[in-house]
């Protein structure tokens, strides 16, 4: 059974930073492309960015662009989100998910259901 467990979230300044990190327990961790997802209260679940599963691929939003970094460490099984420059637009409940994957796969997977695991979320607020 896969499961992943986000952590990290938490209240920060507008223009501060957080890391967010999710570990996955079960399955082959290094078999998974890992995506961010947020979504805030009335509004439909955005995409953030992926990783591949080797870290050398990575595709972020538009609107987080050049603040947010995804990055993913193979032995801890655990990829993380690093926040900079945060605006209280970015507050939302963040969720990571797992994609099971062939190693070199060319697709655009930005839809929820792209991906085979998801996690609970972590709250992350930014106060302006």
């Amino acid at each position: 059974q896969v499961q992943l467990v986000e952590s990290g979230g938490g209240l920060v300044q507008a223009g501060g930073s957080l890391r967010l990190a999710c570990r996955v327990s079960g399955g082959t961790f290094n078999r998974y492309a890992m995506g961010w997802f947020r979504q805030t209260r009335g509004k439909d679940r955005e995409f953030v960015g992926r990783i591949s599963r080797s870290g050398g691929s990575k595709y972020y939003a538009d609107s987080v662009k050049g603040r947010f970094t995804i990055s993913r460490d193979n032995d801890k099984r655990t990829v993380y989100l690093q926040m900079n420059a945060l605006k209280a637009e970015d507050t939302a409940v963040y969720y990571c998910a797992a994609r099971s994957t062939i190693l070199t796969d060319n697709t655009d997977y930005r839809s929820w259901d792209d991906f085979h695991h998801w996690g609970q979320g972590t709250q992350v607020t930014v106060a302006s």
